[in-house]
């Protein structure tokens, strides 16, 4: 039996990582966080990698994840790629992810590539409302990243906001379940397992 691929999309912030730990959790699935597969711009100075344009589906290689997923679908095992955010690079350390009968694909653009869509067996959408996304999104950054807040601002503003708008909202159209990030995982969690193979 092919494994089963679930597919976690939805704007920046609004719940998808904690919802693909929360299922993880409960079916023993390994996650492939998309956003790991960010172009490597280890050549630039860090002033222009800063300057990048991250929230747009360019700025990820979308063969590599086709590649990955492919093989994942067929039952094999990939070498996921680490993207360390607060240097806008890769870094060494793959990630492993083996052969297992459900796997959960977490990205903001998971629903956005037609090949990558045709691969999920289940289409997820998390949404949630644009200021909570932005609360979320300075509390992480600031924390985790080593950001100002008035640097997340800005790029929230300049690129987070309306790539969003772009390229990511009109993806909601392309899934079987859309929950509300918004809201607590044991509300909203239990929508989705619902949905997927339950462990033997």
């Amino acid at each position: 039996m092919k494994p089963f691929l679930a597919g976690i999309a939805g704007p920046s912030c609004s719940g998808k990582t904690e919802l693909a730990f929360w299922l993880a959790h409960r079916t023993g699935a390994p996650i492939l966080n998309l956003d790991h597969y960010y172009r490597d711009l280890h050549g630039l100075p860090f002033e222009e990698r800063a300057k990048a344009n991250f929230d747009e589906p360019a700025a990820l290689d979308h063969e590599e994840i086709l590649r990955d997923a492919r093989i994942l679908a067929e039952g094999g095992s990939v070498a996921a790629p680490r993207y360390d955010y607060s240097i806008h690079a890769r870094v060494e350390g793959e990630q492993v992810i083996e052969a297992s009968p459900v796997i959960i694909l977490e990205g903001l653009f998971a629903l956005y590539w037609p090949g990558l869509r045709d691969l999920l067996q289940l289409k997820i959408y998390v949404d949630a409302p644009d200021s909570l996304c932005l609360e979320r999104r300075l509390r992480r950054d600031v924390q985790e990243r080593g950001r100002t807040p008035e640097s997340v601002r800005t790029q929230y503003a300049a690129t987070v906001r309306p790539m969003a708008q772009l390229h990511i909202l009109p993806t909601r159209d392309y899934a079987d379940l859309v929950v509300n990030g918004a809201e607590a995982l044991d509300n909203s969690g239990p929508q989705v397992l619902a949905r997927m193979p339950q462990p033997a």
